[in-house]
């Protein structure tokens, strides 16, 4: 991949200093260490968007079911689970 884009950032000193420290202890130089964690962020937000879009999905499903009048009610669920609860501790 062609690295000819420049990116610059503004940060503490400290944390500046901090950085490269870590990215020398590990035998890395830092543009490699920040493109790694680019690269992690990147992951983690299309992760989550997709489970974003996951979740609404589901609940967008469950509501239209219910609204067609599929499924159980929530008093239904709940005895439900009750009786297996009590069922589950009988046997302990």
């Amino acid at each position: 991949m062609s690295k000819e884009a420049v990116f610059t950032m503004k940060l503490e000193p400290e944390l500046r200093a901090e950085f490269m420290a870590e990215a020398e202890a590990a035998h890395r130089p830092a543009s490699q260490v920040m493109r790694e964690l680019m690269r992690q962020f990147i992951q983690h937000q299309r992760e989550a968007r997709e489970y974003d879009e996951f979740l609404r999905n589901k609940v967008e499903t469950a509501r239209a079911s219910m609204h067609a009048g599929i499924g159980a009610t929530n008093d239904s669920v709940e005895s439900n689970f009750a009786a297996r609860r009590a069922q589950a501790e009988g046997k302990m």
